[in-house]
């Protein structure tokens, strides 16, 4: 028996192990216990940079230790030179990158360097670059490094068309880079912008060979989502951008609707067609500080408007200034106005070819795997972008097979289908032209209430038979001129529908409980 070697057994190693454990923990405590000691009699000397350096050795991610080790570098400062602070701070640089080999995610390591970089008198921002470079060599998908690399090559003053290259040499080593794909979507604005449209993101002969690289990655594997979402943002799917939605002026009560919330105490609203008075006197229809739809009373002592002209302009100048206008018409009792949004892009007939192009390769890998769910949602988006007038049925036919196939999103599928058709109709009844008319939004399987801003000057909205909420309900309270408010055969409970009753008291609202 003599010179074999002792082979523990499980419970021998599993009881080493315990007592490795709790000797670490031990000391771990220990040291913990020393800095807040020291932190608290404000000891911030290099001894309490040694115990820090100790912990996160091991543990990088201790983010207070980071700022810990911040607060010795302010508190020694003025006890160094030049040449010792320089020293101090090349030491930080090293000792993160050894951080950095413990863990390549930790948010307190990268933080921590680009932080040591900028209290430094002479910062080596290429060599950050370079360091960047060499961890997405071993791991590409480290989004981390990549915000880093974002940082420092911009301190370093790396041109957009070098850091484009580098994208798309990361990308066709990896079509699976999801941070590659976003730093691209940072980049291609600044170097191929849309030449009349500035809320399009790059121009069109750049759009037809982005589609054409994001349709190769993304059929290489369907099943992987990077190229998809980077699809979604070539398209232009995004909110609307701030704009004046919606105006009316009925009796003695004047509604403002904006396409995003805004602060309007901060603005400024002007139209000399009535007294719209001070910002200060307009009231956000939700009680929050930020909200889309605003509205204010009118005194009863107003001078009348049945001399103004048919036609007037509302002006609003946004916190920047920047002023937006909207043409508002005389009504009934007083003004209203209702401005067309862009809901999607109008691509030229180029990129409209190499749409239905993608689409028919879209069609075609369905009929091979027709439970792929990113090829359904992409080929939906695909008949939006094309026309999505046209396409509406069968894009919204993708959506509905959506639910089944990714039934955990099926929520989110069912309220983008409600956004697709609530937008249909009142686009209909806002290029009618008749704001007197009801808004029919009844039996489309409506899960949520997108838009409600600019149904707000609309005097009748029909919701009955579809499948709004109680957390749907809140958004109704911008229907502040609506006269008749049917949610007739939703799953609404009794307690929502009073509440709303409550906010809107010169509502008629038809329920199931009336």
């Amino acid at each position: 028996m003599h010179g074999r070697l002792k082979v523990r057994t499980t419970e021998e190693e599993a009881a080493r192990k315990k007592l490795e454990q709790d000797e670490k923990l031990k000391a771990y405590k220990a040291a913990m216990k020393r800095i807040q000691e020291k932190r608290s009699t404000q000891e911030l000397d290099k001894e309490m940079m040694e115990l820090t350096r100790k912990l996160l050795s091991s543990n990088p991610d201790i983010y207070t230790l980071w700022n810990i080790r911040r607060e010795c570098f302010h508190a020694l400062r003025d006890s160094l030179t030049e040449e010792e602070l320089k020293d101090l701070h090349a030491g930080d640089l090293l000792f993160t990158e050894q951080c950095l080999q413990v863990n390549p995610k930790s948010y307190g390591a990268w933080h921590h360097r680009g932080w040591v970089l900028e209290n430094r008198s002479d910062p080596d921002w290429k060599k950050e670059v370079d360091l960047c470079t060499r961890y997405l060599k071993i791991d590409e998908r480290n989004f981390h490094c990549w915000q880093y690399r974002r940082y420092v090559a911009e301190k370093a003053g790396v041109t957009p068309e070098s850091e484009l290259l580098f994208c798309t040499q990361k990308i066709q080593q990896n079509f699976s880079n999801y941070s590659s794909w976003h730093y691209r979507s940072k980049l291609l604005p600044l170097l191929f912008p849309h030449e009349t449209d500035p809320q399009r993101a790059i121009c069109e002969e750049k759009l037809r060979s982005e589609l054409e690289l994001v349709l190769t990655a993304a059929f290489t594997d369907p099943k992987d989502s990077s190229a998809w979402f980077y699809q979604r943002w070539l398209l232009g799917y995004s909110e609307l951008p701030l704009d004046l939605a919606a105006f009316r002026q009925s009796g003695n009560l004047a509604t403002v609707a904006f396409t995003k919330a805004i602060n309007l105490h901060e603005c400024q609203l002007s139209g000399d067609f009535l007294p719209l008075g001070n910002v200060a006197e307009w009231k956000s229809t939700s009680g929050s500080i930020y909200d889309n739809t605003w509205v204010k009373s009118i005194p009863e002592d107003s001078p009348s408007t049945d001399d103004c002209k048919a036609n007037r302009e509302l002006v609003f100048q946004d916190e920047s200034n920047q002023e937006y206008r909207m043409e508002v018409r005389k009504a009934k009792g007083g003004f209203v106005g209702v401005k067309l949004p862009k809901f999607e892009h109008i691509f030229g007939k180029v990129v409209v070819n190499h749409l239905k192009e993608q689409l028919d390769s879209c069609n075609q890998l369905l009929e091979f795997e027709p439970d792929s769910k990113w090829t359904l949602l992409t080929a939906a988006l695909l008949m939006r972008a094309i026309d999505r007038k046209t396409y509406h049925a069968r894009a919204l036919e993708f959506l509905r097979k959506l639910q089944t196939v990714d039934s955990l999103r099926s929520g989110y599928y069912k309220d983008l289908a409600s956004k697709w058709a609530v937008e249909q109709v009142i686009e209909k009844w806002m290029e009618a032209g008749n704001f007197e008319a009801p808004i029919d939004l009844s039996s489309l399987q409506i899960t949520t209430i997108p838009y409600e801003q600019f149904m707000s000057v609309a005097s009748e909205i029909n919701l009955a038979e579809n499948q709004l909420q109680d957390r749907s309900l809140a958004k109704l309270v911008a229907l502040q001129n609506c006269k008749i408010l049917n949610l007739r055969s939703n799953p609404v409970g009794k307690e929502a529908i009073e509440t709303l009753c409550e906010k809107l008291r010169n509502t008629t609202i038809l329920s199931d409980f009336s």
